[in-house]
């Protein structure tokens, strides 16, 4: 069973709804995100959703937008952050996390 259906078959099981905090992966600053993680599960997140900086958001807000913004001013792609989600995992191999993004920048 995945992190994510094992995650939601608990929560169902227990009566209660997913607490799942997004933030855009290198914001504010590059080198806080999995730092910012593991504050989300001290804060009882059950799921983690990062999104993936991209040059061109036209679905997001104006909020995003500029997260991804300043994420993508530090450097941060989607190589990047497959390397936050793999720090995050080296302490954390149960919290599922998942990412939001765009298809244009998949190869």
């Amino acid at each position: 069973m995945s992190r994510i259906a094992a995650t939601f078959a608990q929560l169902k099981a227990q009566g209660r709804k997913a607490l799942i905090p997004f933030v855009t992966a290198g914001f504010p600053f590059a080198d806080v995100t999995p730092e910012l993680m593991h504050a989300f599960v001290a804060g009882g997140a059950d799921v983690i959703e990062l999104g993936v900086p991209f040059s061109d958001p036209s679905a997001d807000g104006p909020v995003i937008q500029k997260a991804g913004d300043k994420a993508l001013a530090f450097g941060i792609g989607l190589t990047q952050v497959l390397a936050m989600v793999r720090d995050f995992r080296t302490q954390n191999q149960t919290t599922p996390v998942v990412l939001m993004g765009y298809a244009n920048p998949v190869e």
